[in-house]
């Protein structure tokens, strides 16, 4: 159980959220895990088989207080909302600033530095850990280039100019990933560029499998605070895709899908027999890989961080709705812009 930002999550399986008095209390296996007053709480949101009570569920509604309900792997299910909501106002000012192209470009550049920092941090974490001292010289200059691109998002004159940029940083930093895969996997897990529908190497499918699990985890987020996913300001809205979604995934993809990732295959976790190579040369993770990342990937997401903004440690599971939240907050003039979670 983790509050954050008046926001109650409750991540233990087959716990009970009731109320006591003007409490919110948390049982598991009728233990007392947690008791919050109400009024300290502007929503709750539940993952899997998490029991709440009638008389909880009447209360939140009519106090004006959301329950999200999500599955274990953080897919959204539903919202219960009470009839006084402010989600109405939030995506109003959602549509109206998609339409100002001055606060569209500002917004769209946090996500892009958030992204070009955490992947740059990759890179250099990897060169301090690099075994040959000539790989390691190339992946700093690969995160130089980075940082010379972060630079360059900065002055970008509008949205074109920054997708170029970000798009450009993009191709070397998946150019040097390659270095950061120790020498006995690479032979098996080579990255030939970013092949995505399909993925045409290893190393592709299983960033497009992880990237598919996070992408899940952003609209969930989104959905929880009352935003719209469809309507981003990075990418553009195209029918069918949930632009905002692919906004908020950028400051996480390699944070927490690349370093797992390379963390997969450099310990051996993931081998050649976990995936299957399709005619015309698509190759996808089999059941065996699939079952094998899953695990992976919400073991990851149970380890706990502290965040900068909230200076409260807080398991990974629960980074995109708290940057959800702040996306909620920036719409709503609450912050003067938005600030993407940054690892150190």
């Amino acid at each position: 159980m983790h509050i954050v930002l008046n926001t109650l999550y409750v991540l233990t399986p087959n716990a009970y959220a009731h109320l006591d008095n003007n409490t919110v209390r948390i049982d598991v296996e009728r233990e007392k895990r947690l008791q919050v007053p109400l009024h300290h709480i502007g929503s709750l949101v539940v993952f899997g088989n998490v029991l709440v009570s009638p008389a909880l569920m009447h209360r939140l509604a009519d106090e004006g207080k959301s329950l999200v309900l999500l599955e274990d792997s953080g897919r959204f299910k539903a919202r219960l909302e009470g009839p006084v909501s402010g989600n109405i106002l939030l995506r109003q000012a959602q549509h109206r600033l998609s339409a100002d192209a001055a606060y569209v470009l500002e917004f769209a550049r946090a996500i892009v530095a958030g992204k070009l920092k955490n992947s740059r941090a990759v890179l250099l974490r990897g060169a301090r850990e690099a075994d040959d001292a000539g790989e390691a010289e190339r992946l700093g200059r690969a995160a130089d280039n980075l940082a010379a691109s972060l630079r360059a998002a900065k002055d970008a004159a509008d949205l074109d100019t920054l997708r170029g940029i970000e798009g450009e940083a993009a191709r070397g930093y998946f150019s040097a990933l390659n270095l950061v895969v120790k020498a006995p996997q690479r032979p098996s897990f080579q990255l030939n560029g970013r092949s995505r529908r399909p993925p045409l190497d290893r190393f592709n499918a299983l960033l497009s499998f992880l990237y598919a699990l996070l992408m899940n985890d952003c609209r969930s987020a989104l959905e929880s605070v009352g935003l719209d996913p469809q309507l981003g300001f990075l990418h553009a809205v195209r029918p069918g895709r949930a632009a905002l979604a692919l906004d908020l995934q950028e400051e996480f993809r390699a944070v927490l899908a690349d370093r797992l990732a390379l963390t997969l295959i450099n310990r051996g976790q993931v081998n050649e027999g976990d995936f299957d190579q399709r005619a015309g040369g698509a190759v996808l993770l089999n059941e065996q890989g699939r079952r094998k990342v899953l695990t992976a990937w919400q073991t990851r997401k149970q380890e706990e961080i502290t965040h900068p903004l909230t200076e409260g440690k807080l398991p990974l599971a629960l980074l995109p709705f708290i940057q959800a939240r702040f996306m909620a907050r920036t719409l709503r003039g609450e912050m003067a812009g938005y600030l993407p979670y940054l690892v150190k």
